[in-house]
């Protein structure tokens, strides 16, 4: 089972948006293909501000996105998104409580 995820918010530069989102699907196909990469890596747009957006990957455990972050191209990957960022904040998570893996009714 994943139960560790990094968590990106991203915030494009003016008129940025699009160029962003395309850095950023090329990053995550990379990001994608690092052993231990549990799900595909997803990009949602906040729906209330179209301006802010938030990624997130799930990873097999917390060595594996620790090993991805530490990959030789991360560094230059990352860069390559964050020239269309303005501002950016990173989170590792871990899973507490996954309600779909408890038995029985609530």
């Amino acid at each position: 089972m994943t139960d560790v995820f990094s968590i990106g918010s991203w915030q494009p530069g003016e008129g940025q948006a699009e160029q962003f989102v395309q850095a950023w699907t090329e990053f995550a196909r990379w990001s994608a293909s690092m052993d231990g990469c549990g799900a595909p890596p997803r990009l949602t747009r906040d729906l209330r501000d179209e301006g802010s957006f938030v990624s997130f990957a799930a990873w097999r455990d917390a060595e594996s996105m620790h090993a991805w972050k530490a990959h030789p191209e991360f560094r230059e990957r990352m860069s390559q998104v964050q020239e269309h960022v303005a501002k950016f904040a990173a989170t590792e998570l871990e899973l507490v409580v996954d309600v779909a893996l408890l038995s029985g009714p609530a």
